[in-house]
């Protein structure tokens, strides 16, 4: 087996209530140089199994990706999707909505990027920012949560009426490791343009903000469409853990390459 043992992969469903301090830290018994190799070894077997996704053209899988600031969201996206296929491939990130997608409903500008057939999308922050971001945010007042939050369940529902397959990921990090990615962007020229006045006071926030994410993802935690809560203060992990995660949804698929009628044949190409 390539991607790691289900009962690695069971342990993120965890306890979506606690987040508790010292799980973004867990090394689930891996170590670095092996987790690299085996996320190298496992990428070849993902880039074939979205060949086989864009052949069908019949499921399509959608990747939520959500966590606090510096949670590793782009990086995740970078080395394990980096090398797929860009066809039939599409990631969108969503920053706090406009004065225009506040009008529409929260849920519209999702809406508009969900994957066609055979296609693979990624929500780099998720629909679930309605529900946490546009309360810090002052967009929403608490009252509004539970409709929005019926909303949701609603919404992840019909996904998967369309054939799409959802997979929720929570990155999480501690506050000390988030402190300290900021810390390397302040100090990286390069990494400046990554830096927002509100990530202060969201760091200053860090506990409260968490203890909201833990009660919308308790409430919000479905056996038809689970949180899967990833300890990312470990590069390495995270990685190794979310292309697994994907890995298991591809077989889950069981996908054969389709054998339509050939609409010619050898001789008759030879002929021509």
């Amino acid at each position: 087996m390539l991607r790691l043992s289900d009962t690695l992969l069971d342990a993120c469903l965890g306890d979506p209530c606690a987040l508790a301090a010292g799980e973004a830290e867990r090394l689930c018994g891996l170590d670095h140089d092996g987790a690299s190799t085996q996320l190298a070894a496992l990428k070849p077997w993902l880039v074939e199994q979205q060949r086989l996704l864009w052949a069908r053209q019949q499921e399509s899988l959608l990747i939520w990706l959500q966590g606090p600031d510096c949670a590793g969201k782009d990086g995740a996206i970078r080395r394990v999707f980096g090398g797929l296929d860009p066809q039939g491939l599409t990631v969108h990130g969503f920053r706090q909505p406009n004065a225009a997608e506040r009008a529409e409903g929260f849920l519209a500008r999702y809406r508009r990027r969900l994957p066609a057939p055979g296609e693979i999308t990624l929500f780099n922050r998720t629909p679930y920012e309605g529900v946490a971001c546009d309360l810090f945010d002052g967009f929403i007042a608490a009252p509004a949560i539970p409709e929005r939050l019926a909303q949701l369940a609603t919404f992840e529902e019909q996904l998967a009426g369309r054939g799409i397959r959802l997979l929720k990921v929570y990155l999480q990090i501690s506050r000390t490791e988030q402190k300290a990615r900021l810390r390397k962007r302040l100090l990286d020229p390069r990494k400046h343009w990554k830096v927002g006045a509100e990530d202060l006071e969201a760091h200053r926030r860090f506990e409260e903000r968490e203890a909201h994410w833990a009660a919308i993802l308790a409430a919000s935690q479905r056996p038809q469409a689970p949180w899967q809560v990833i300890p990312a203060n470990h590069k390495w992990l995270r990685d190794l853990l979310v292309a697994s995660l994907v890995a298991r949804e591809f077989e889950r698929l069981d996908q054969r390459w389709p054998t339509p009628p050939l609409p010619f044949g050898l001789d008759e190409l030879e002929r021509a």
